[in-house]
C-alpha cells in the first residue's frame, strides 16, 4: 500500500484542479450571501475529488474493504444526491429519504446494524431485537451524516474533523488487528489532505480555493458511520459501541445542541443558522484559523479520551456517563456562552494593569474616574 498512497495523493490533488474548472462551466458553485460569508464564487468539488481518489484507492487494493461494491454503491448515490444538492438546493425530505434508503441497503445487503451496545447501563449488555437494531441504525447513520454536514463551516473544519476521526479509527483498527480497515482509513486522509490545502489556499493561493460540498460531507458522515458499526459489531470488533460516541463527539454534540435549540424556539432542527460552535468561536474574538485549530484539537481530545479508555478498558458505563456529562457541559455552555464570555472579559480586564490597557480604554477610563470624583463632589457639597 506505501507505494499507492503517493498515487493517490497525487490523483486527489490533479483532480481537484481539473473539477474545479469543471464546476465553474456548469456552475457548481458556492455563492455568498447573508449566511455564507466568502468572496467570490467558489467550486464545490471537494467531496467528488475525495471519493474520486478513495473509489480508485479501493480499485487498486479491494481487499481493503470488507465488503467494497456495496460501499461504492451506496456512496456513489449518495454523492450524487449531494451533488445535485450542491446544484440545485433539494428539499430536506429528499435528502433524508435518499439517506434513510441507502442505509437500508447497508444493513439488507451488507448485514452492517448496531446489534450490540454493550454494557452502557452498568448491569448486562444491550443487545437490541432485529427490528429495533434496524431503526437504530438508520438513526445512527443519519445522525453521523448530518453532524459532518452541519460543522462544514469555514474553511478546513471539515477536513480537519473528518482527519481526526479516521486517524483515531484507522489507529482503533490496527490496534485491534483489523488491517484491511486500518489501510483504508489511511487511504481517506491521504485523499482528505490535497483538499485541506487547497481549502485553506495552501500553497497555490485563494484563487484555486474550493469548498467540500454537501457531496463531501454526506460521503464523509456515511464512511464513518460505516466504519464505526464495523469496528464495534459482530464477532471480531476493534472497540467498543460507547468509544465510538467519543470518536466523532464534537459534531454529535454540536449538532444536538443545534436541533435542540432550532426547536425550543419554535424552527425546524434542519434550519440554516449562524449558531454553531464555529461561529461562535468567531464572535467572541477567535480568527478564523484559531477557529480551526481550537474544534479540530477539542475533537481530537475526545478522540483520544475514546483511545485510552479503549486501552486501559475502563468501563463502558462509566464512558457512557462521561459522554453524557460532557454534552451537558457543553449544551450549557453553548446556551450561555454570551454571559460566559462577558464574565471571563471582566475577569481578565479587572488582573489588567492599567498600562498594558489600550489607549482608548485608559482614555475611557480616566473619563470615567473624573465623572465618578465630580459627582462625589458635587454631593459633597
Amino acid at each position: 500500500m506505501d507505494m499507492e498512497l503517493p498515487i493517490l495523493f497525487s490523483f486527489s490533488l490533479v483532480s481537484l484542479f481539473a473539477l474545479r474548472v469543471m464546476a465553474k462551466k456548469i456552475q457548481l458553485v458556492d455563492i455568498p450571501n447573508g449566511r455564507k460569508q466568502h468572496q467570490g464564487v467558489i467550486p464545490l468539488v471537494g467531496g467528488i475529488a475525495i471519493f474520486g481518489s478513495v473509489f480508485v484507492g479501493i480499485l487498486l487494493s479491494p481487499d481493503i474493504h470488507t465488503a467494497p461494491a456495496l460501499y461504492l454503491s451506496c456512496a456513489t448515490v449518495l454523492v450524487l444526491m449531494g451533488a445535485i444538492d450542491d446544484k440545485f438546493d433539494i428539499s430536506v425530505k429528499s435528502r433524508l429519504f435518499v439517506q434513510i434508503l441507502m442505509s437500508a441497503v447497508m444493513i439488507a445487503f451488507g448485514n452492517l446494524k448496531l446489534t450490540n451496545l454493550g454494557n452502557i447501563s452498568g448491569f448486562q449488555e444491550l443487545t437490541l431485537s432485529t427490528p429495533l437494531s434496524y431503526l437504530v441504525t438508520i438513526f445512527a447513520i443519519l445522525g453521523a451524516i448530518n453532524a459532518f454536514n452541519m460543522v462544514d463551516g469555514i474553511d478546513g473544519l471539515l477536513g480537519g474533523l473528518a482527519t481526526v476521526s479516521f486517524t483515531a479509527l484507522g489507529y482503533l483498527f490496527w490496534t485491534g488487528n483489523q488491517v484491511d480497515l486500518y489501510q483504508f482509513c489511511v487511504i481517506f486522509v491521504v485523499a482528505t489532505i490535497p483538499y485541506i490545502m487547497m481549502n485553506l489556499g495552501l500553497p497555490f493561493g485563494r484563487r484555486f480555493k474550493i469548498f467540500m460540498g454537501d457531496a463531501g460531507s454526506v460521503f464523509i458522515g456515511f464512511t464513518i458511520v460505516w466504519l464505526l458499526v464495523q469496528g464495534t459489531q459482530g464477532e471480531e470488533t476493534s472497540f467498543r459501541p460507547v468509544t465510538a460516541l467519543w470518536i466523532i463527539a464534537l459534531p454529535l454534540m454540536d449538532m444536538a445542541t443545534i436541533m435542540i435549540r432550532r426547536i425550543q424556539k419554535g424552527q425546524s432542527p434542519f434550519k440554516p443558522d449562524r449558531e454553531h460552535l464555529h461561529h461562535i468561536c468567531q464572535r467572541v474574538g477567535l480568527s478564523q484559523r484559531m477557529t480551526l485549530v481550537t474544534i479540530c484539537s477539542i475533537a481530537g481530545l475526545f478522540a483520544y479520551v475514546g483511545i485510552l479508555s479503549e486501552q486501559y478498558q475502563i468501563h463502558e458505563a462509566v464512558m457512557f456517563l462521561s459522554f453524557l456529562l460532557v454534552f451537558t457541559l457543553y449544551y450549557f455552555m453553548i446556551s450561555h456562552i454570551w454571559r460566559i464570555t462577558t464574565w471571563i472579559r471582566k475577569l481578565s480586564f479587572r488582573r489588567t494593569p492599567f498600562k498594558k490597557l489600550s489607549i482608548k480604554t485608559q482614555t475611557h477610563l480616566k473619563s470615567h474616574n473624573l465623572k465618578q470624583k465630580l459627582n462625589t463632589f458635587t454631593n459633597q457639597k
